[in-house]
């Protein structure tokens, strides 16, 4: 086998190995949305999975992985604040609408802001083929939620508000990606920006959460939310480990674009456990959505 047949099959593997990766955090990513939209406040249980995953994180970075370096700090900080920033907008969204209308608009507008900021970050290009299946997956993604937002007119203010909060949480869905995919790539070992964005990542919701479930006037029962906060660290670790590799080893937009599939599976979550409605008109959208992923990855 000569050198490029051999690059070639390497380049494959990588890709391959990427796809993989992306899917894996799609479904992950879609399980960890539905917990937080479940019988309990989203706010008392994203305190609950951050709470988790701060304790889970800390020993594995005092002790595992390589101590951040002045320069990882900067970065470091740098993702905390726009992942604390992306956090409570999307908090603000669930807290006004139902899970399948929040999340398919946050997933929605994010490829396209992943994939332009990406040109501008990486010089990553998509050509007019992937542009295409872009489009087609982030339209159709944006159909299902805002479908049931004009479906439901009995609390229009309420769920234009979500709508706003969504928009604005699908643009730092973007930012973070982007920003960690430079993160990932700029630190010599990935697992301490992981890690590490674990700890700090931890700290402020479950602070904010702790604080509303002590106001409560009947509290809401500590194990059952412990429950989901430790299911919900593990399914975070997932979703967001398996995308930062794969936006290490390949390309950023295409990772990014791939892990909206999540949709679909958010759909499914969401009418198996919330008992939310999944009509024709959503499975039609779900076609598109496939076709939209399909062309992307094929146009490479």
């Amino acid at each position: 086998m000569n050198w490029h047949t051999l690059n070639s099959q390497i380049n494959l593997d990588t890709s391959e190995i990427a796809t993989f990766l992306a899917l894996i955090s799609a479904i992950a990513h879609a399980a960890f949305g539905a917990l937080q939209k479940g019988k309990h406040n989203p706010w008392l249980v994203r305190g609950s999975m951050d709470f988790w995953y701060f304790l889970i994180s800390l020993p594995i970075a005092l002790f595992l992985v390589p101590f951040p370096t002045t320069a990882d700090w900067i970065l470091l900080l740098g993702a905390f604040l726009i992942h604390t920033i992306y956090k409570i907008f999307h908090l603000m969204a669930y807290t006004r609408a139902d899970y399948t209308a929040v999340y398919p608009v946050v997933r929605g507008i994010s490829p396209i802001a992943t994939v332009i900021l990406a040109f501008f970050v990486f010089g990553e290009v998509f050509n007019l083929v992937q542009w295409m299946g872009v489009m087609v997956l982030s339209i159709s993604i944006i159909f299902l939620g805002t479908n049931d937002i004009i479906r439901n007119k009995s609390d229009m203010l309420n769920l234009l508000a979500a709508l706003f909060f969504a928009f604005i949480t699908g643009v730092f869905v973007a930012l973070y990606t982007v920003f960690d995919a430079f993160s990932v790539r700029s630190i010599e070992n990935p697992f301490t920006f992981i890690i590490w964005l674990f700890v700090l990542d931890g700290i402020v919701i479950p602070v904010y959460s702790f604080w509303k479930w002590e106001s409560l006037a009947v509290k809401v029962a500590l194990p059952p939310l412990m429950l989901k906060g430790i299911l919900g660290a593990f399914l975070a670790y997932l979703s967001f480990g398996s995308l930062m590799l794969a936006s290490r080893i390949d390309n950023v937009g295409q990772a990014a674009v791939l892990r909206e599939t999540s949709v679909i599976f958010a759909l499914f979550f969401g009418w198996f456990f919330l008992r939310e409605t999944v009509g024709l008109f959503k499975v039609i959208l779900i076609i598109f959505i496939v076709l939209g992923a399909f062309l992307v990855k094929i146009g490479t």
